[in-house]
């Protein structure tokens, strides 16, 4: 075979794999959305910064590989890879990663549950303490201004009587 072909041979693989990395990880992009809910706003982020780091992804191959110039059977190479992963390992991908992550999050927050459980009971007991000083407090507050009221009163007695 002549070395063009070869070259040509060697592109089409590349793209092929291309196709794949990017649908690779627009996946990993998925799973962090399953796992970390957020909204609207931040999606949007987020598929902007993936198509700008993908639009780079795609230049820098065919600008190394065919010295920028478009081949389509370089686009229909990448749209192949990102059918095949798509309809033979995605939705297995995304499910079962996003899964087990979940999983662990709940049993990692269900150890720092029972780990802080005494840091929660002894929070409860100062609570229910403060409450209690506060309720006290509020009748020495009480007690406190009526005596000083009956003294503010004696203090005016004794100066109108002057």
């Amino acid at each position: 075979m002549s070395e063009t072909i070869i070259r040509d041979n060697y592109f089409l693989f590349y793209s092929l794999v291309m196709g794949i990395s990017v649908t690779v990880l627009y996946d990993l992009l998925r799973i962090f959305r399953r796992v970390v809910k957020h909204g609207d706003a931040l999606i949007s982020l987020e598929d902007l910064i993936y198509w700008v780091v993908v639009a780079i992804s795609v230049f820098y191959m065919m600008h190394e590989e065919n010295n920028g110039t478009m081949r389509w059977f370089a686009i229909l190479g990448a749209l192949t890879g990102m059918f095949i992963y798509k309809k033979l390992i995605s939705n297995f991908f995304v499910n079962t990663i996003s899964s087990a992550l979940n999983f662990l999050l709940k049993k990692k927050k269900k150890v720092i549950y029972i780990l802080f459980t005494p840091v929660r009971a002894a929070g409860k007991k100062c609570k229910a303490g403060a409450k209690a000083a506060g309720r006290k407090g509020s009748r020495s507050i009480l007690y406190l201004k009526k005596k000083l009221t009956g003294w503010w009163k004696a203090f005016k007695m004794i100066l109108c009587k002057q």
